[in-house]
């Protein structure tokens, strides 16, 4: 592990969240850090350099200079920069090794990790294990959620720490290499960030990199309702445990009485030894996505030792976390969702599953993927009663659902005359589940979902 930062130089890639803290973290220990940002400075950014600067951490803006990669011991990057840009060709043809910010955190602490990963339900998943690891330990969620794990770190074992439940992204992964945690999660895995990864087979290979056999985890844990996952846990050699689907032994799982009713989720750890853990209609989360994020959860709850009667307890007491399938209110007499986390066709995919025998209005659209519309445009026939569209890809949505036969689409000019339209509507449910990311309107998913709950809630 590496401990000795003192007068090392030390690149940061960007003036991320992650980045700063990575800078702070090292200024701490001794290093000399510079962060070389693409962009051009904002105001916001104004007072933060100020304060770097004051720490002795030397930033530049809108250049990667060579000064600032003269003499560099590694290198820290922030999530978003992709291996084909510039600044990596650059620190490759320098033999520059460069690192994500998880991958530091980890060398610097031996607290173990809970690493959760997938396309999908990462977040609610991180969020729900560490709520239930501390029920019973000291857990602190970090990484992809938000918070950089180096905010979290003293330098060697955290006495008031007890694991650290981290979401990773691809990105994160893809400079982690030799990241090992005490318990991997594979959530599932769906075309994204296709353009970033240079290829569907590399985003894949990132993912798969938390199970490589040289820094294998202490306990894998995958979805075997994902055709793809399960078939790279079946073949992992290594302690594993899947949810989703009862197999012999580690394993979690809903069954239903004989009337294909009252379901309840079990867990097994042996063969024969199946126990009963909570029932279906005492999980406040809506839908299956939401029970496989259960099912995920409880697993590493009871590898780390969690009792049943805390696990119960804590998903009982738990809420989604903002902007993922998020209960708004009932307003005009209709229950109102906001889940703009859904950033892609895969997310809204499982919402709208969630609303099973329900009228259902989806507000649809933002920055375009351009990821194959079809399972997409199956599932809206299928659950929804109308779809109001909007954004730049507003016109490829439309195009595509009445090419697959379905006509209830509502073209909106405006967010607001979005959700205006949704609401004269006769659903019983509406749904902001956009399928796209927001960049033509929002500054991301969560200035969207905060526009839209608050929009909604005057209507009251």
């Amino acid at each position: 592990m590496i401990r000795k930062w003192f007068d090392k130089k030390v690149l940061i890639l960007g003036l991320s969240k992650s980045g700063v803290a990575a800078a702070k973290y090292l200024n701490e220990k001794g290093a000399d850090c510079y962060i070389t940002e693409k962009k051009p400075m904002s105001e916001k950014d104004a007072e933060l350099v100020k304060e770097l600067n004051a720490l002795g951490i030397k930033t530049e803006f809108e250049n990667h200079s060579d000064e600032f990669m003269e003499d560099v011991y590694v290198a820290v990057t922030s999530p978003g920069i992709p291996p084909a840009s510039e600044i990596m060709q650059k620190l490759k043809e320098k033999n520059i090794k460069v690192i994500s910010e998880v991958e530091l955190a980890y060398l610097e602490t031996q607290v173990p990790f809970v690493a959760i990963t997938g396309t999908n339900g990462k977040t609610t998943t991180t969020e729900l294990t560490n709520f239930i690891i501390n029920k019973e330990f000291k857990a602190q969620k970090c990484g992809n959620i938000g918070i950089p794990p180096c905010s979290l770190i003293k330098s060697g074992f955290d006495e008031d720490t007890d694991f650290y439940v981290c979401e990773l992204s691809s990105f994160q992964l893809n400079y982690s290499p030799s990241f090992r945690p005490q318990i991997a999660v594979w959530m599932n895995f769906t075309p994204d960030h296709i353009d970033w990864h240079g290829g569907l087979d590399n985003y894949f290979e990132a993912k798969a990199s938390l199970f490589a056999s040289d820094k294998k985890p202490g306990f894998a844990v995958f979805c075997a309702e994902d055709e793809k996952v399960f078939e790279f846990g079946k073949n992992y050699c290594g302690e594993k445990f899947f949810f989703g689907k009862e197999l012999d032994e580690n394993c979690s799982y809903i069954k239903y009485d004989e009337n294909g009713q009252n379901g309840a989720i079990y867990f097994k750890r042996a063969a024969g030894s199946e126990e009963k853990i909570i029932d279906l209609k005492d999980i406040p989360l809506v839908g299956n996505h939401n029970y496989q994020n259960v099912m995920a959860s409880l697993i590493c709850a009871k590898i780390v030792g969690v009792s049943n009667e805390k696990i119960i307890e804590a998903i009982k007491e738990f809420k989604a976390p903002e902007h993922r399938c998020e209960f708004v209110d009932n307003i005009q007499g209709k229950a109102v969702y906001n889940d703009s986390k859904a950033t892609n066709p895969e997310a809204a995919i499982f919402a709208l599953k969630s609303f099973e025998g329900k009228t259902l209005t989806l507000i649809a659209g933002g920055t375009d993927k351009n990821t194959d519309l079809t399972e997409f445009c199956e599932t809206v026939k299928k659950y929804v009663k109308n779809v109001v569209l909007l954004g730049l890809a507003k016109d490829r949505f439309e195009s595509e659902l009445r090419k697959n036969g379905y006509e209830n689409i509502i073209i909106a000019d405006s967010f607001t005359d979005g959700v205006d339209k949704a609401f004269e509507t006769d659903s019983e449910v509406i749904l902001l589940s956009p399928a796209c990311s927001s960049y033509d309107m929002f500054s991301g998913y969560e200035e969207r979902g905060r526009v839209f709950k608050d929009y909604a809630l005057s209507k009251k």
